[in-house]
Formats: structure tokens, C-alpha cells, sequence
């Protein structure tokens, strides 16, 4: 079968770490493989691994990205795909429209996937088009369920991301010279306890709470020392500037390192003792916490959303209440002097499920008889 998988752009960010991995195993199992996007640095990457890339500007949330349904109608008849695969909300828009001025034998049968939580609106409504729509946790079937009551159960079908076991499992051991430069570039790390906070430096994503938790556990524990890894958008500058701030008020400037954008989270994962999850929203599914609990690490966490399934299935005692930083704090102060036992082997929410559960989804949809 020919599947065209449609989203914004290809530089870095989980769906389209998860369209690579899907058109890759597309084609190794002998199926064709296009995505349409505005291109980015990863399409050398689809490319090398067999998959045709289609580019046209649909990034945009512009009226101007319409000039483009022509376009994209046009792609449709010269490449005529088996499966539509839609995956953000502006591009499924363009390619929604482009697919229904195809006469309705010529329509590719429609999937999307709703990846996110994102905020209830008409715009937003396009992810439940599909003649099957994929939603990445329960949380996330649950949130199409209460906000669109029109769109039928039977359509739903929850396939849960998931992370490939060969690169994430507890016998994972960092490499001598990972471990060897980031001793160099940061020795002030050495023989420090360190706790972890992945994620883009956003206030949602809980950093503040991440500050106080650790100003507490200095006072019992000297040695602990906090990471937060990842990045501030432009247009989030203040934001970091209240971070450092707020770490000079609490006295953490010898126990707080902002590492910045990080490709080497794997690597940070399995050499922090803790890693923490502390987003006030409900993720949709959470992928840094499952690749944590996956390296057989502990994750200490905001029970709610995606998150809250991993640690009911894998680590029950990492939940936290939302906000609860006291809760956090007795939590981690238990761990720094017991640890904690090791989490449950990630049997559930693995690549090659997700990869067969959507070639399923796929057969199961060309196998019906048209409407």
C-alpha cells in the first residue's frame, strides 16, 4: 500500500520523531512511503531510509496556506495514496479540503492522529475527521469523548506512542566517552546526586515547582544538584530570566544547572538518579518519562494525563498530586535515603506495537467495502 503521512515541518519534536519511525517501517515492510511537509533538517534522513518527501509551505496558520489545496489536490492525483495519514492541525485543514475535491472513488482513505490536548475549537475539530482516528493515550481518547460527543466511539481507537526497547532498557550503560566529556564540561557535577527535569523551558512544564523542591532538599541532602534540560523559545526569554532569578532568591546557584537544548537525553536519563515529570497540564502522552522508566529509572511524576497511565502500569509509586511540591519533596527525600524499587520492564508502550497497531489500522480500513 502507498501511505502519505501530512504534517507541518520535519526538525525535531515527538511527531515527527514518530512519522520517521512509522515511514520507515512502512518500508521495510515492502509498502511506499511519502510525507508531505515544509521540509526541515530531518528530511535527509526520511530520504536515506527509502521514503519520497513532498514539500509545500503548510506550516502556516495564515490564511495564505489555502493557495495551497490546489497544490496539495494536485499531489493527490499524480501520487493517488492508499492511506491519508494526517498528523497537525493546519496541514490536516489543507489536505482535508484538497482530499474532497477529489471525485469519491479517487479519495485516499482518511487517518488522523490526535496528538494533543489542544484547545476546543472548530479549528481543533479537523483531528476527528478521520474515518479512524488514532488517539496516543486514554487520556487523549477521553478528551475527544467529553469535547466532541459527535464524533462516534467506534472510531476511536487508542494506539499508545511508544519507545524502541533496543535503545531504552535497564541494562543500558553510558558510553565511556559521554561520560568522559561531560565530566569536562561540567566538573562542578562531580559526585553530586542529581535529579533531572527534562523539557522546554516553559512555565507549564514546571520548572518553578522544580526550584522549590530542590531548595528543600538541599537542606537535608548537600550533595543533590538539579538539571533542567531543554531549551527557552524567543519569545519565553523572560521566563528564563524568572528562573534564574527565582533560583538566586532560593540560594540554588551551586545546586542548579540549565543545560539548554539537549540531544543526549538518553544519556542524562541514565546518569541522573531521579528524573521528574512536573507539568501542570496533562501531557498527552509523556514520551521522556516512559524513556526513563524504560532505562529502569526512577520517575517521580504529576499523576494526570498520558503520564498517569505510564505510572499506574510501570511505576505506581512515582505518582505525585498535581502541584503537590510537599508531596514531591517527601517522595524524594524517601528515595535519596531508601531507593526506590526498580519500575515494571516496558512491555506496553513499545515501537513495535505502535508501528503494527497503525499498519493494522491501515489494512483494516483498505480491506472495508466504500461507502
Amino acid at each position: 500500500m502507498k501511505v502519505l503521512q501530512v504534517l507541518p515541518e520535519l526538525n525535531s519534536g515527538g511527531v515527527e520523531r514518530g512519522t520517521l519511525e512509522l515511514a520507515k517501517h512502512l518500508i521495510d515492510q515492502g509498502h511506499q512511503s511519502l510525507v508531505l511537509s515544509n521540509g526541515g533538517r530531518l528530511v535527509p534522513q526520511l530520504e536515506s531510509e527509502g521514503t519520497t518527501h513532498l514539500t509545500l509551505p503548510i506550516h502556516k496558520k495564515s490564511p495564505a496556506s489555502l493557495l495551497q489545496i490546489p497544490k496539495i489536490k494536485q499531489l493527490l492525483l499524480q501520487h493517488q495514496p492508499d492511506i491519508l495519514h494526517l498528523r497537525s492541525r493546519v496541514p490536516a485543514w489543507l489536505t482535508y479540503l484538497a482530499s474532497k475535491q477529489l471525485p469519491p472513488a479517487q479519495r485516499p482513505k482518511l487517518v488522523t492522529t490526535v496528538h494533543g490536548l489542544y484547545s476546543v475549537s472548530p479549528y481543533s475539530a479537523i483531528m476527528t475527521k478521520g474515518q479512524t482516528v488514532i488517539c496516543v493515550s486514554q487520556s487523549v481518547k477521553d478528551y475527544v469523548l467529553k469535547n466532541y460527543p459527535k464524533v462516534p466511539p467506534e472510531k476511536l481507537t487508542v494506539i499508545h506512542r511508544g519507545i524502541n526497547p533496543e535503545q531504552y532498557h535497564p541494562a543500558y550503560t553510558l558510553p565511556q566517552d559521554w561520560l568522559t566529556n561531560f565530566q569536562a564540561k561540567h566538573p562542578h557535577l562531580t559526585n553530586k546526586r542529581l535529579l533531572l527535569l527534562p523539557g522546554r523551558l516553559t512555565r507549564w512544564k514546571g520548572q518553578l515547582d522544580f526550584l522549590e523542591i530542590l531548595a528543600q532538599l538541599k537542606t537535608t541532602h548537600p550533595d543533590i544538584h538539579g538539571l533542567l534540560a531543554g531549551e527557552a523559545h524567543p519569545r519565553k526569554q523572560n521566563y528564563l530570566a524568572e528562573l534564574k532569578t527565582r533560583a538566586s532568591q532560593l540560594h540554588l546557584t551551586d545546586h542548579l544547572t540549565i543545560l539548554g537544548n539537549r540531544t543526549d537525553l538518553r544519556e542524562l536519563m541514565t546518569h541522573a538518579e531521579i528524573t521528574l515529570s512536573l507539568s501542570h497540564e496533562p501531557e498527552a502522552f509523556g514520551r521522556v518519562s516512559l524513556e526513563a522508566l524504560s532505562l529502569g529509572k526512577p520517575v517521580a511524576a504529576y499523576h494526570h494525563g498520558g503520564v498517569a497511565e505510564q505510572l499506574n502500569t510501570l511505576f505506581p509509586t512515582g505518582k505525585l498530586p498535581v502541584g503537590d511540591t510537599r508531596a514531591a519533596i517527601a517522595l524524594l527525600n524517601q528515595w535519596l535515603t531508601t531507593p526506590p524499587p526498580q519500575p515494571s520492564p516496558n512491555t506496553t508502550f513499545t515501537l513495535p506495537k505502535l508501528l503494527s497497531s497503525t499498519l493494522q489500522v491501515y489494512h483494516d480500513l483498505l480491506a472495508k467495502t466504500p461507502s
